[in-house]
């Protein structure tokens, strides 16, 4: 133990450097000392105080501020900076009135902490109320109260606030004590003065002093709130006052060339970066990545992640999102791996970006491994995740498994609903999606864009025209949503499949905005499915007008003309396609099993098991046919004999991965199976008889929606 008179030095010692302490026991130690060898003083005290704060130990501080019967200077900034900090913004401004009916005067420092409190409370009446008061005392020009209101100010355009500085209502002091009489008293202040600033730029044009960070809150204030032409405006500005741009400056704007996918002006930012040694940072790095990304640059936004010497979670998922983004799943997976490989934790937004690449890959297991990452890491209850998972489960075929995980959820967000009630269309639930659109609303949720996209796919589904009427009417009407390609795309198609050609084609010919070929061909499809050629010849003179490279309609036009046998019509189609190098896209099909994932291309033969796959198909070609199967020869279009074109259904593509997925997998097992276009009908009426002999659910997802195979029926109840 020290002496009396050491501990005395001791504590004189630390009173005169209160920064010296480094821990809060030392703080107390003092504190307990100070007790023992010193008699009681204001100064000290308020020095005692001013350490508690800076370990921000509230209490603590409170009790010595409590003991003063008149609070010096040093005791009341102390205390209005620990309730700041302590996020206890309201407590922070009572104070700060207070310490102003005591007489007593802040100073340049305080301000930024009052001006906090402001922000966070988003008032900006009390903020003009503190800008003020700064005014009133001479302390307008100060550095730190300047950049201070700046990014007050920033904050606050965020919020949209239009025709100068409006009024926020003092809600956030309800039930508070004294309430009027605080908002009085920084009413007089304000009112005493000339606060009528409506914009970032005039606080910076009232400072003599400007720095980095002046300028910096501006642009990316700015940057933030879409002002993108200021934003730059005041970058040149910045090197006009020979202030030379930092790693925060080219992480602001750097956004803004990403927002406008000006690839051009985003390389100057990287080179000026290179050029100041900046492109290590990991900030820069990760805007440089977002920004190539948007700019659909995915190979120099690896480049540019490659080339980091060291690489932070932020990094990592921008990464990772941008080649999710750029449909470059695999990677994305990739780079997934190698983050965890170099110990680098995944975040909440880790999982929302990774999980889109296993919901379009179907990768199901890999899904499921994320899942239990996400549990195990205690990311379950974050609802941007937990929406993640409905989407991914609900896209690789496990519709229950994506409701389960929706109804689990404590709060459902627009993106949540959404997830649930496009899974459950594509699966063929369309009631049950229109029930849950509707609880949507009753639950106070605003339908928005593509929440009515959902809609209109659950209709289309099952074939509810006049529900999807009503809500077409109703988006606009009583929410005020016009309707986008997307909507008159699913309106189209949902008239197509209920054989409503004619009014389909009335619907898209009287849109308020120019149809697409994507549009039209929604309705040559359903020409196709109802074998009405006439129409679908004026349709495609329509497609081929606005798109004359589309392959699907030349497809679909030759094949319709095959299968009335007008072979001419259809061989100069095929000629056409192949003077104009146009190709159909192959018809593809995948299937995973024991983790690893199969491809199977029509006729092809390539498989190492391509043999058994043989045998297994003549095997349940046999079975079905004893339950009544006959080819649906007339689907496959081709000028040739029945016997041919029987062998040619039999070899197509769901079928191979279907016959794949039997031999190789344990009886019982549910088949996942992915194609790359729409299921033919030889091929559905097959996949129900099959599902029937094997006693197994079959789950085909086709470009369109899901169809779960079992005991000889689908659940799109043969309506796709």
């Amino acid at each position: 133990m020290p002496s009396s008179s050491m501990a005395k030095t001791l504590v004189k010692t630390f009173l005169k450097s209160p920064h010296s302490l480094k821990t809060k026991i030392q703080a107390k130690q003092l504190h307990a000392q100070f007790l023992k060898t010193q008699p009681y003083s204001p100064s000290s005290t308020s020095i005692l105080i001013s350490i508690y704060t800076n370990f921000n130990l509230l209490q603590h501080s409170l009790f010595l501020f409590n003991s003063l019967n008149s609070p010096p200077f040093l005791a009341w900034k102390s205390i209005i900076k620990c309730y700041s900090s302590s996020g206890l913004f309201a407590n922070s401004l009572t104070c700060f009135v207070k310490m102003r009916s005591f007489g007593v005067y802040p100073d340049h420092t305080m301000f930024p902490f009052v001006i906090k409190a402001c922000v966070f409370l988003k008032n900006l009446r009390l903020g003009e109320s503190i800008h003020g008061c700064i005014i009133r005392m001479g302390l307008d020009f100060d550095l730190f109260a300047g950049n201070a209101l700046l990014n007050m100010y920033a904050k606050f355009q965020s919020l949209q606030l239009t025709g100068g500085c409006k009024v926020f209502a003092f809600n956030v002091f309800d039930g508070m004590p004294k309430r009027d009489k605080l908002c009085g008293r920084l009413a007089q202040e304000r009112d005493k003065s000339v606060v009528g600033l409506d914009s970032v730029a005039k606080v910076l044009e009232t400072m003599p002093k400007r720095d980095v960070v002046s300028y910096n809150t501006v642009i990316a204030g700015n940057a933030q709130n879409g002002l993108y032409e200021e934003a730059l405006r005041m970058v040149r500005e910045m090197g006009n006052a020979n202030m030379k741009p930092d790693s925060f400056t080219l992480s602001s704007v750097l956004p803004i060339f990403a927002e406008h996918v000006d690839v051009m002006k985003g390389k100057e930012i990287h080179g000026y970066a290179i050029r100041h040694f900046f492109d290590s940072d990991c900030y820069i790095g990760s805007s440089l990545i977002d920004m190539y990304a948007n700019c659909a640059r995915i190979e120099d936004s690896c480049r540019v992640f490659n080339l980091l010497s060291k690489r932070d979670d932020i990094s990592w998922n921008s990464i990772i999102a941008a080649c999710v983004q750029n449909a470059v799943f695999d990677e994305g997976l990739k780079l997934f791996r190698r983050m965890l490989t170099a110990k680098v934790k995944p975040r909440d937004v880790t999982f929302s970006s990774i999980m889109p690449a296993c919901a379009y890959l179907t990768t199901l297991h890999l899904g499921k491994q994320l899942h239990g990452y996400i549990i195990r890491g205690g990311f379950d209850d974050n609802v941007f995740i937990a929406s993640s998972l409905v989407d991914m489960y609900a896209k690789c075929g496990n519709i229950k498994a994506a409701r389960w995980i929706f109804d689990q959820m404590e709060h459902h967000d627009m993106v949540s609903w959404t997830a649930i009630i496009m899974g459950l269309a594509l699966h063929g639930h369309g009631r049950d999606a229109l029930s849950l659109f509707k609880q949507m609303e009753k639950d106070g949720v605003k339908p928005n864009y593509v929440s009515y996209i959902a809609v209109f796919t659950a209709c289309s589904h099952a074939g509810l025209t006049d529900e999807a009427w009503h809500f077409f009417n109703s988006m606009s009407q009583n929410h005020g949503i016009k309707p986008g390609l997307e909507h008159y795309a699913a309106m189209a198609d949902l008239l197509g499949r209920a054989g409503k050609l004619n009014e389909a084609y009335e619907f898209i010919s009287s849109m308020h905005i120019a149809p697409t070929g994507s549009i039209w061909s929604t309705l040559l499809s359903a020409c196709r499915v109802h074998k009405n050629l006439e129409l679908a010849e004026k349709v495609a003179k329509e497609i081929f007008k606005v798109d004359p490279e589309n392959v699907g309609a030349y497809v679909l036009m030759s094949n319709m003309y095959a299968a009335s046998r007008r072979w001419k019509e259809a061989a100069k189609m095929r000629i056409f396609m192949k003077k104009k190098g146009i190709r159909k896209e192959p018809a593809c099909s995948w299937i995973e099993v024991k983790n690893k994932v199969h491809t199977f291309i029509s006729g092809d033969k390539s498989h190492p098991l391509y043999d058994r796959i043989f045998q297994a198909l003549k095997d349940l070609l046999e079975q079905i046919e004893r339950e009544g199967y006959i080819p649906e020869t007339n689907e496959d279009f081709h000028d040739v004999d029945e016997e041919q074109k029987k062998y040619m259904l039999f070899s197509h593509s769901e079928r191979l991965a279907l016959a794949f997925g039997i031999i190789s997998t344990p009886a019982g097992t549910t088949i996942r199976i992915t194609k790359n276009i729409r299921v033919c009908v030889d091929c559905h009426t097959a996949i129900k008889l099959i599902s029937k002999v094997v006693e197994r659910e079959i789950i085909v997802r086709d470009n369109s929606r899901f169809h779960h195979f079992k005991d000889g029926k689908c659940s799109c109840r043969d309506y796709w």
